[in-house]
């Protein structure tokens, strides 16, 4: 019996059925509905440039036809991995790109082309879907009016077929090449990291070494004052300008090894600190109460944080 409720005159309306899908279930019947038209549009094109190409082998013009007719086969295969990821819930990783570009002349770029196996499966691909296309087409729009209780079903089976497809010819082919797709996916974060290195290294060179050597060069120059008036005390600036030398090459060397001051790394914070305070022009003290040593990036940056600020107390 269909329930009803009351409108506002008081009789009572028969309530609509309910037929409520998940949410899955219609993104997989709009994928079966789009599979005429992409099967269509798949078809025409690979038909197109397959005839023209193919007619065209006997003389050299047909082969840059079939070369441009697979990298366009390659970016249709795109367009079809994302529908499946966003109405199949299918991930599917992207087949590595066509190694080189022009690098090696023309008619290496053609050669390399014409022998992409990821060009050729998803000319495939394309071919196979226009009759796939108008059976899931007519099978959905006919179940949408005479078989609704039973379409989840039906869609979910459609689209398991729909899966497999894209998982054995629009994936990359052989593990090889999915390595290749990783590494290619994790080249950005690979630039980023050596970027963040370099800039690091920069920054080690300004605050530590150089910091360094600004004072080294200040003490010279307070011994050269004193060479005339006072020629032990510039003897003993000048040797101790020759012990700041020393560990200026030595934390010249640890960082063209890509790591922290020796003392940093080797005693920790507190006695890194003391060592910078001891060098500056200015008396400084050092506090430094640390129940735990930190971890060494936040080592690093407090000793160059403290270095760049007493070489600017030096400074001025």
């Amino acid at each position: 019996m269909t329930s009803s409720s009351p409108d506002e005159r008081g009789e009572r309306l028969p309530r609509p059925p309910a037929f409520a899908y998940p949410a899955q279930t219609w993104k997989e019947i709009a994928h079966l509905l789009v599979n005429l038209p992409m099967g269509i549009f798949g078809f025409v094109y690979a038909l197109m440039w397959l005839t023209v190409g193919v007619g065209m082998a006997v003389t050299i013009g047909g082969l840059p036809v079939l070369a441009v007719g697979l990298l366009g086969s390659r970016w249709l295969a795109r367009l079809e991995r994302r529908r499946a990821r966003s109405l199949l819930a299918l991930h599917v990783d992207e087949p590595s790109r066509m190694p080189g570009g022009l690098d090696g002349g023309f008619f290496s770029w053609l050669w390399r082309s014409l022998r992409d196996p990821v060009g050729w499966r998803a000319t495939l691909y394309a071919a196979i879907r226009l009759p796939w296309g108008i059976l899931t087409f007519a099978l959905t729009l006919v179940s949408l009016f005479v078989a609704w209780p039973v379409l989840p079903w039906i869609a979910r089976a459609l689209t398991n077929v729909d899966r497999v497809m894209v998982r054995g010819l629009l994936s990359p082919s052989d593990e090889l090449e999915r390595r290749i797709a990783e590494l290619e996916s994790d080249r950005g974060t690979v630039v980023d990291t050596a970027a963040a290195d370099l800039r690091r290294i920069e920054r080690d060179l300004h605050d530590g070494a150089q910091a360094r050597l600004v004072a080294l060069a200040m003490d010279l120059g307070l011994a050269k004052e004193k060479l005339d008036e006072d020629p032990q005390a510039a003897a003993r600036m000048v040797d101790e300008a020759h012990g700041e030398v020393k560990l200026a090459l030595q934390e010249l060397r640890d960082l063209a090894r890509g790591i922290h001051p020796a003392i940093l790394t080797d005693r920790g914070l507190g006695p890194a600190l003391s060592a910078l305070a001891a060098r500056c022009t200015v008396p400084v003290t050092v506090t430094a109460d640390l129940p735990e040593r930190p971890a060494p990036a936040i080592e690093g940056i407090a000793y160059f944080t403290v270095s760049e600020l007493l070489q600017n107390i030096s400074k001025h």
